[in-house]
């Protein structure tokens, strides 16, 4: 069985932004930590010139990446990543995936959240 190999070296520093969840006015209201307040974690970055889209016939280019890191249980569809190299803050956009079920490596797909049309 081949062993899964990562496409980079895991040197990026990068902050987990794990949400707190609180209701106000019976409405439940997510709230993430300061960017410099999250968890430190390492890992490759990623980007492939954006993801092409279209929407209402607009046609815009989606800022895409994707990271893998070591496994944490904690980092979940609800979390963001902070780069600070960049000041950018990305969202998950699909369940981060554990490679080969073995509680090692974790893929993440990830947008930018600022740059939506």
């Amino acid at each position: 069985m081949a062993t899964f190999k990562l496409s980079g070296r895991l040197n990026v520093p990068m902050r987990l932004l794990v949400p707190k969840y609180s209701v106000v006015q019976a409405v439940e209201v997510k709230t993430y930590p300061e960017a410099q307040d999250g968890i430190l974690i390492f890992g490759s970055f990623r980007t492939f010139g954006g993801t092409e889209r279209e929407s209402n016939g607009l046609y815009f280019v989606e800022d895409t990446a994707t990271i893998e890191t070591w496994y944490r249980s904690d980092i979940k569809t609800d979390c963001r990543i902070y780069i600070p190299s960049t000041g950018q803050t990305y969202e998950i956009v699909s369940p981060p995936e554990n490679v080969r079920m073995e509680n090692q490596f974790l893929q993440v797909k990830v947008r930018n959240i600022r740059g939506r049309a």
